[in-house]
């Protein structure tokens, strides 16, 4: 299964490369324009990228084994400006990356327990929670996405990631996160 710890990996890169897409995007705005009503999941863009990050910390903290991190999203402090947001994001991010960077095929089965107040979820695994924070992260992006359409602001391309073909697309905004071409 190495070929998957090896596809966590890209999926991790792709998501710091489509926030950073994004959050460079949204740093055009206003901080009216940020925070305004927006047509959503979430009532504005600083509400989705905020619940991304809080989510994002969540599963994390829960694949690295912190049994306190329901706890600890629950006392998520939603960030009021969007270069603090951008920061702890980036943070995040990066977090992810070492997390996915040190994993071995082996270590795909282990146990994860995702502590909800609600239930007692069943245990997963580390195959299936990553999957799940990567289509999290993609559907709540797209929100944000749709969201800047209605403002000044050109959303960014986010597609622009495996291909190959799409490298000189990508290849100056992957070295300035430091992350390799291919």
């Amino acid at each position: 299964m190495s070929w998957l710890v090896e596809h966590f990996r890209a999926m991790a890169r792709n998501n710091a490369w489509s926030n950073h897409r994004l959050l460079t995007a949204c740093a055009q705005l206003s901080a009216d324009d940020f925070v305004a009503p927006r047509v959503g999941f979430f009532p504005s863009l600083q509400a989705t990228l905020n619940h991304i990050l809080k989510v994002d910390g969540y599963y994390i903290e829960s694949l690295e084994g912190r049994e306190d991190a329901m706890e600890r999203a629950y006392a998520f402090a939603p960030h009021d400006t969007l270069a603090s947001l951008a920061t702890a994001q980036r943070a995040s991010d990066r977090r992810l990356l070492a997390y996915c960077d040190g994993l071995a095929a082996s270590r795909l089965e282990a146990p994860v327990t995702l502590r909800r107040r609600d239930r007692t979820p069943p245990l997963e695994t580390v195959r299936r929670v990553l999957p799940h924070l990567f289509v999290h992260q993609i559907h709540h992006r797209g929100q944000a996405h749709a969201m800047l359409s209605s403002t000044t602001v050109k959303p960014p391309q986010l597609d622009e990631f495996f291909l190959l073909d799409e490298l000189p697309l990508r290849r100056d905004e992957l070295r300035a996160l430091g992350l390799p071409e291919s």
